[in-house]
């Protein structure tokens, strides 16, 4: 083989290799969220970051409810997507742990259990809780001194007119509905519940607010924005039944090892988001009509200055 054949050989063998880690870098990161208000705001939060920083990324968002996109993450059709520290409880059966009720330590047990079994990696949380709640119209809970899941449980072993409107993951998660039910001693029957397709807390607010089909209570998020001004109020939960949900960005470990900066990039970005400013958010695009895009564009200029 004459020499000149095989540097020529050698010098475009180790040009491929090369370009190989660049190929492999320069793969767009598929972004998806959950079908809600937050979801968006968040998933949007989470692209434009990326490519203010450089990152090219796939628009997946408003996939599906929970189930959906976490098995989307999990089989590897999409590479990020924000999620709730809390929901570790329902994803690894551990619902009955307090460690869930504290923010850092349920951060910290689901990062660990999710890179163990899912080769998965929890970023930094928001220092947000978005915790599940019902909230009620505020001339019902003001006529019946409704101010807790306490005051509910007993206005309804009174008798007292209900209709609560909610997702159906809501009414069916053990961790959700139900946890609420067994805590406070409750039950609704199914004439006392309106189940809405999707799991976006603006329109079963909107439902409440407007009494669709005799609803007066409503699922809802603790970051939702529209809750004071369409007039309900959200009833406290003075057991502590629900974790604490901190918005996080979940991304798959050989994403994360490809592309080491998508930390740096959106640490600072989550670090901003406390339970007010998401409800300040949240109502610009429920509330408001603000699109989830420019809401998050908005957001990221002024939070660079």
């Amino acid at each position: 083989m004459p020499a000149s054949f095989l540097r020529r050989a050698c010098a475009a063998l180790a040009l491929a290799l090369a370009v190989l880690p660049l190929a492999a870098s320069a793969q767009p990161v598929r972004v998806g969220s959950k079908i809600d208000t937050e979801g968006s705001l968040l998933g949007q939060l989470i692209i434009q970051a990326l490519n203010a920083g450089g990152i090219e990324t796939v628009n997946r968002l408003q996939l599906g409810p929970t189930q959906i996109v976490r098995a989307a993450l999990i089989a590897g059709e999409i590479d990020l997507y924000p999620e709730y520290t809390g929901n570790g409880a329902f994803f690894f059966g551990e619902e009955k742990d307090p460690v869930w009720k504290n923010a850092r330590a349920g951060w910290e047990r689901v990062k660990t259990l999710d890179a163990r079994k899912n080769h998965l990696v929890w970023l930094d949380p928001a220092p947000a809780d978005n915790t599940w709640a019902i909230a009620v119209r505020r001339d019902v809970a003001a006529a019946h001194k409704l101010a807790s899941l306490r005051d509910l449980a007993r206005y309804l072993a009174a008798g007292g007119q209900f209709k609560l409107a909610a997702s159906a993951e809501f009414v069916e998660r053990p961790d959700a509905l139900p946890a609420f039910e067994r805590a406070y001693g409750f039950k609704l029957r199914a004439d006392q519940v309106l189940a809405l397709a999707g799991g976006d807390t603006a329109v079963t607010i909107k439902a409440a607010a407007q009494h669709t089909s005799g609803v007066n209570a409503a699922m809802a998020y603790g970051t939702d924005g529209p809750l004071a001004a369409l007039g309900l109020v959200l009833l406290a939960d003075p057991l502590a039944v629900q974790p604490v949900y901190a918005p996080a960005p979940v991304v798959r470990a050989e994403v994360l090892a490809r592309l080491p900066r998508i930390r740096e990039l959106l640490a600072p970005v989550f670090a901003r988001l406390d339970t007010t400013t998401l409800q300040r958010l949240n109502a610009q695009i429920a509330l408001e009509g603000h699109d989830a895009r420019r809401v998050a564009a908005d957001f990221l200029r002024t939070a660079g200055k």
